[in-house]
């Protein structure tokens, strides 16, 4: 058994794989080949990922050149002995790193749930006799016997099946419950085809069987996928790679200026000490202490109003990733679709009828083909909507106000639309009693139940597929529910044309039989005869969701393509898509086309290249291709949000740069895998949450913008002294003052900022475009000018004017404030003017002003301020300047922003 071959077991007689396992077909393993295979094969668990240690994870938060910037800080201002600011400044790096550390996803948490889905126990035939053991105990050659309501232990092939159906939904998506068979398949039948195979971590939901294991722990497709997680490389976010890369440059610019400024002033004559903590000032002002917390404190805001919109986000750069998505690849069902089997159409009575309501609700209407809601029930339909409800073994049921079905999604659906024509399942039951039932087979592909129906006779109701009920019948119903000759082609028809629309057939058949027949024994012995009479046929599908509909459209609007990668049928998956409006952004494509799981095995890598942007629908896939078609999209350079809820979904959500599970249907797996779970698994929260996603960058650029004007003019008024060889005008600890005040009074206030109009209008961000646009380079260039011209001016000015050193630069700090404080204003929004901007939409703005002008005024005014900062108090005269300077400010910045406007006017004209 050490060199089992790699088996296409699908593909195998049952002989062969009995052969190539080495198992008794009678008999099963012994325990002696139970103890060899054990020792060879390891026990049927899958191998937990080595976890990161916690202290590893937690420093590896301060690999990030801000937090170098930041510890450097703390190191100068300890030399500098304030040893209170040093305490500030690690404090904001430690709760940063705390932060990021409680955030930060464990892919070893999706294994052990994938361990946790492997059921306990399992029922296995050795040494001739039936015993329960262990799930863990398993080996390959086992004979299992499977029950309803059993979790599949292992992957396995079925030697036996008893109308068995298997939900394989967390596997491979497929909407609703797979009929198994022990039938020979051919080599390339795709996964979700593999009716004669069972998967670990599947549920019986019907019948029973028995099957040989044919894989265990990781070999299992379960495993498999534990394996993919494990490798799945989760990819720096665009937010993250941008602060990377500014920080980056950021650092090499401080650290270049720095040195310019100690060069200089030795070049100048200036005593080496002096001129060493020139250089350490200049870099201490240059440094945005604030940026990092207020980062993170942004995103978590962000997190705060998505949860308000049924958004749960596990990672905090997740929030502004959906900003700057540009494909959303989003699962069918439960997500676009609302989970709950939806009959549409009927033909019955030799006429055709819509029903409307969705779901398993029983509300609706049902209209003929004109469009006209049924005022009487004719007989043909009513007998038609008779048979589904009473011939069925499920039941609707409301809880918490929800409605759903115990039992067959498809038998729910029945029930429903019965209901929506006053034939309520409880009451036909009572007044047509069952006596005998045929259950469902799949050999057979229907149903029957014998029923009580009146004084003379009784009645049986078949449903099931078109092929194996219309050959049974000989005759049909009209409206009123007469006999009337039976057109095999137009049914034919009907049933393919509804086929074409995505919708599963259901065939509907009745044969009333003697008051004296109460069991089926003379119905099956005449089984293929032609005694039927033909009802009616109804039509369902899982209808899409409204609101998923509108925000689909949303999406594409503001450029972010939709692409739906599901486990359903092409069919299906097309029709679905044609609804929902999912289209192709590039015309040229075929708008309607549908790539299959098969027809994606057989791409190389470089086709998948080529066709991954002109497909919008992917249908029948695998897990692995999921995986391969997120990979495909990001080599295209693309920001991949992707969906999903099953098993099979979590190696593609932890590649992707946004994961988004479902709260509702989800598995444990594709939760832990994810970066967001959706409380309501509705598609229209994620538009709600790109929007906010958009709202939150469009925040930090604003808050980035504001701040760096700040600390590019400290380090501008610092060089130009040192140029000069004059005093300094900001020293080390006041440059310390201004950052971390304004930072957490004026700058964080942006944060708050609510969404701007017209934000879901806009185009995704360039994935490769830099944290900063040219205007905003720009804007952040002009207003330091202007602070380095008002803070140094009025600095020269005070000492002109016979000012102590202290009041000059007390003058200059506070220029700073004042001017940032106007700016704040400015940078409300980045390109519309601030005259049309509500004044009061923010009110954290003006708290933050006022807060910031509270905590100046003890800065200027009290002795203990004066002495910590070398402060002093200031005139209402110096007021007056400074306030003069910042509305000049104001005014300029306004004009500029004017001046951007009407050159992208002009170029998108």
């Amino acid at each position: 058994m050490k060199d089992l071959p790699k088996q296409q077991w699908h593909h195998l007689a049952e002989e062969d794989v009995y052969n190539a396992l080495k198992t008794d077909h009678q008999t099963g393993l012994t325990s002696s080949e139970v103890s060899e295979r054990l020792s060879i094969f390891g026990e049927n668990a899958i191998s937990a990922q080595k976890p990161i240690s916690p202290f590893k994870r937690f420093i590896l938060q301060f690999h990030n050149p801000l937090i170098y910037i930041l510890l450097v800080a703390t190191l100068v201002t300890f030399f500098l002995k304030e040893y209170i600011d040093s305490a500030v400044i690690f404090g904001v790096v430690i709760i940063n790193a705390i932060i990021g550390y409680l955030q930060e996803a464990k892919a070893e948490d999706a294994i052990n749930s994938l361990k946790r889905m492997m059921s306990a126990s399992a029922s296995v035939i050795r040494d001739g006799k039936k015993v329960s053991i262990e799930a863990t105990q398993l080996v390959p050659g086992d004979l299992v016997l499977l029950a309803s309501g059993d979790k599949v232990p292992a992957d396995m092939r079925l030697v036996k099946c008893r109308d068995m159906q298997i939900d394989e939904s967390a596997l491979t998506g497929e909407s609703v419950a797979v009929q198994k068979e022990c039938t020979l398949l051919e080599q390339d039948t795709v996964l979700g085809d593999r009716v004669n195979m069972a998967f670990a971590g599947t549920l019986v939901t019907y019948g029973g069987g028995m099957g040989i294991v044919t894989a265990t722990g990781d070999d299992t497709e379960t495993g498999k996928i534990a394996d993919m997680i494990s490798q799945a490389v989760s990819l720096d976010t665009p937010l993250t790679q941008k602060i990377h890369a500014f920080s980056k440059i950021l650092l090499y610019v401080i650290l270049g200026l720095a040195v310019i400024t100690f060069a200089v002033g030795l070049l100048h004559g200036q005593d080496w000490v002096s001129t060493f903590m020139a250089a350490v000032a200049l870099a201490v002002a240059a440094i945005p202490e604030g940026l990092p917390a207020v980062v993170t404190i942004t995103l978590a805001i962000g997190v705060r109003r998505m949860a308000l919109r049924n958004a749960i986000v596990r990672k905090l750069p997740a929030v502004e990733t959906l900003g700057s998505t540009t494909i959303i690849c989003s699962d069918k069902t439960g997500t676009l679709t609302e989970n709950q089997m939806t009959v549409q159409k009927i033909f019955a009575g030799d006429q055709e009828y819509d029903l409307s309501g969705s779901g398993y609700q029983p509300e609706g209407e049902i209209k003929n083909g004109q469009g006209e809601t049924l005022a009487d029930l004719p007989e043909g339909l009513r007998l038609c909507l008779l048979a589904g409800t009473i011939s069925n073994d499920s039941q609707l049921l409301q809880e918490n106000g929800l409605w759903k079905v115990q039992g067959d999604p498809t038998e729910g659906a029945l029930i429903a639309s019965a209901v929506k024509a006053g034939l309520a399942q409880e009451e036909q039951m009572q007044a047509y009693p069952r006596l005998d039932v045929i259950p469902f087979e799949s050999d057979r592909q229907y149903m029957a139940t014998l029923h009580q129906f009146d004084a003379e006779q009784n009645i049986i109701f078949l449903k099931g597929s078109l092929e194996q009920t219309l050959i049974r019948c000989r005759d049909a119903l009209d409206q009123q529910g007469n006999s009337l000759a039976l057109d095999r082609d137009k049914i034919t028809q009907t049933a393919e044309r509804f086929a074409a629309m995505g919708l599963r057939v259901l065939c509907i058949a009745m044969q009333k039989v003697p008051k004296d027949e109460q069991t089926f024994e003379r119905f099956q012995q005449q089984e293929a005869a032609e005694q039927l009479t033909f009802i009616g046929l109804q039509a369902m599908i899982d209808p899409p969701r409204a609101e998923a509909i509108r925000a689909v459209n949303t999406c594409q609007k503001a450029g972010i393509a939709v692409k739906m990668i599901t486990g359903d049928h092409a069919l299906t998956a097309r029709a679905i898509a044609e609804q929902i409006g999912i289209n192709n952004p590039d015309p040229s494509a075929d708008q309607h086309r549908v790539l299959t799981g098969k027809e994606l095995a057989e791409l190389s890598d470089h086709e998948l290249l080529a066709e991954v942007e002109k497909v919008s629908v992917f249908a029948r896939v695998a897990p692995e291709q999921k995986l391969k078609l997120v990979t495909a999209l990001q080599a295209k350079k693309h920001v991949v949000a992707m969906t999903g809820d099953g098993v099979n979904d979590a190696p593609a959500l932890k590649k992707a740069d946004i994961g988004v599970a479902m709260g509702i249907a989800g598995t444990e797996v594709s939760k832990e895998a994810a970066d967001m779970i959706l409380t309501d698994d509705n598609f229209a929260t994620i538009e709600g949450a790109v929007e906010e996603g958009r709202n939150v960058f469009d925040n930090l650029l604003k808050f980035i913008t504001w701040i760096l004007p700040t600390n590019m003019g400290q380090g501008m008024v610092i060089m130009v002294a040192i140029l000069i060889g004059a005093s300094l005008p900001v020293l080390p600890v006041q440059a310390l003052w201004l950052n971390m005040t304004t930072a957490v009074f004026l700058g964080l206030m942006l944060a708050f900022e609510p969404r701007e109009p017209g934000i879901m209008k806009r185009m995704p961000r360039d994935p490769n475009s830099p944290i900063l646009s040219k205007e905003m380079v720009g804007r952040i260039l002009s207003v330091s000018t202007l602070l380095l011209i008002g803070a140094f001016g009025l600095f020269k000015w005070a000492l002109i004017n016979g000012e102590t050193e202290e009041v000059a630069r007390t003058l200059a700090v506070t220029l700073f404030v004042v001017v940032q404080s106007v700016f704040l204003f400015n940078c409300r929004s980045l390109s519309v003017s601030l005259f049309k901007t509500p004044i009061f939409s923010n009110p954290w703005i003006w708290g933050g002003v006022g807060a910031m002008l509270v905590a100046q005024l003890l800065f200027i005014y009290t002795p203990v301020m004066n002495t910590l900062f070398q402060s002093a108090p200031l005139e209402l005269a110096h007021w007056g300047m400074m306030l003069a300077y910042g509305v000049l400010v104001l005014f300029l910045v306004e004009i500029e922003k004017g001046i951007w406007r009407g050159i992208k006017a002009r170029r998108s004209a």
